[in-house]
């Protein structure tokens, strides 16, 4: 099998281009690595073809969303190189946020989440105050259900809700207004009915 890697900027970025490449190409998402700034690393396997085909289309789609997607495909990764990318998970003390998104943080190692949501909303700000005022107006403006907060240092937070997807949207509407001149709206985005690998990131 060969591993996959996609850079780009931001919580709700990786995670709109990891769904998309679950669906796009027959790839595993093995998990999402924060890298200190607002960059986010996906990380991918499948067979060499397969993570090419979604390399191209996660590069296409990015270049949609107005971000720059760094792409790698290594074909039959040394044994060693897992002891640079597969490493136990951790709250890192400076912001509160996990070092990594992984499908066992939540569902342990061998039951992956197979629940279907409807649809997520991610609203991500540079600022706390700005991303209270935005959850509230989210939670007053629909029958939305918070799913978590992650936080990814540099005051870079995401609120990610669920529930069906006229309500989600709605709900990420309010809160992209809300947030004013409180902070900096960095992305508000729904997805519709996400992959399972993308659920299985997230808390139950």
């Amino acid at each position: 099998m060969a591993l996959g890697c996609i850079e780009v900027p931001f919580v709700s970025i990786s995670l709109m281009l990891a769904d998309y490449a679950t669906k796009f190409a027959d790839v595993q998402l093995l998990g999402l690595d924060t890298t200190g700034n607002e960059n986010i690393m996906i990380r991918l396997s499948g067979d060499v073809a397969s993570l090419d085909t979604a390399m191209i289309g996660v590069s296409e789609r990015a270049e949609v969303l107005g971000v720059n997607a760094i792409t790698n495909v290594i074909s039959g990764p040394d044994k060693q190189l897992d002891g640079v990318h597969v490493y136990p998970n951790y709250i890192i003390p400076l912001f509160d946020g996990r070092e990594q998104f992984l499908p066992t943080d939540y569902q342990g190692e061998k039951k992956m989440s197979k629940r279907k949501l409807n649809a997520i909303g991610i609203l991500e700000t540079q600022g706390l105050t700005a991303v209270l005022e935005a959850s509230d107006a989210m939670f007053k403006a629909a029958d939305v259900k918070l799913v978590c907060k992650e936080k990814i240092g540099a005051a870079y937070v995401s609120v990610i809700i669920e529930g069906d997807v006229a309500a989600v949207q709605a709900a990420i509407e309010a809160g992209s207004q809300a947030v004013g001149n409180l902070g900096k709206l960095i992305a508000a985005h729904v997805i519709s009915r996400p992959h399972e690998e993308v659920s299985a990131l997230l808390p139950n």
